[in-house]
């Protein structure tokens, strides 16, 4: 019980937010490392809400928010044994709610986001004693995400981005070996036409030579009968 109540760590919310901005932060930066054009922290959204995180999906995702203010009361309320279960439950609800009216926006954003929870053993509790919190939460579209969860979700989106990526690069290249393709057979046609040419001009030149022999020999038929008629 003293385990999951973390109580030696959360004693005040701004120790909380530390820890669980700094947890987060981790988190992302050993997933993308500083790639800031797939990430980005404390974005303020159009309705005034700052995200303590946002990923850059590519579609049909989108932009997904991850909300990590979790509050120790909300986690105390539903950890409590001695609370009903429907008043435990609806501490983390009412958390769930907010995310989804903060953090899901229309035409900005994904139609889900991710409320990080930055230690495992809160993870296990919900999962462990709260399985309606995680129906709600995804009836909600809002992903309940421990360290080693988030971590997994956004390498798979990493990979996702990386391929769409090498497929953009992929069609790039295959653009420019088609162009490519297109010059050279505009090459080959013209050094066709040019061989031809070189052809006709070495025809023609071998017929001027010809005639050129021709024209020699008749010049020297000439001037052998004026030397002989000179002679004479």
């Amino acid at each position: 019980r003293e385990i999951f109540s973390l109580q030696s760590v959360w004693t005040y919310k701004k120790t909380i937010g530390i820890f669980c901005e700094t947890n987060l932060n981790y988190i992302l930066s050993s997933v993308f490392g500083d790639v800031k054009k797939v990430y980005n922290t404390q974005v303020t959204m159009k309705n005034g809400s700052i995200a303590d995180a946002v990923v850059y999906a590519p579609n049909p995702i989108g932009t997904i928010c991850i909300d990590s203010k979790f509050p120790l009361e909300h986690y105390e309320i539903m950890t409590d044994r001695n609370l009903p279960k429907a008043e435990r439950d609806e501490a983390l609800k009412k958390h769930i709610d907010a995310i989804r009216t903060k953090y899901i926006i229309p035409g900005e954003t994904a139609p889900e986001a991710i409320l990080f929870l930055p230690a495992e053993a809160i993870f296990a509790e919900i999962n462990a004693y709260h399985p309606d919190l995680l129906e709600y939460s995804y009836k909600s579209n809002v992903w309940i995400a421990g360290p080693t969860t988030l971590m997994s979700t956004l390498t798979i989106i990493n990979m996702v981005v990386m391929n769409i990526e090498r497929d953009k690069y992929a069609k790039i290249i295959h653009e420019e070996l088609t162009q490519l393709g297109i010059e050279f057979g505009r090459y080959r046609e013209r050094w066709d036409k040019l061989s031809r040419s070189i052809n006709t001009v070495s025809k023609d030149v071998e017929d001027i030579h010809t005639t050129t022999e021709k024209i020699t020999k008749r010049f020297d038929s000439i001037n052998n009968v004026n030397l002989i008629d000179h002679k004479d």
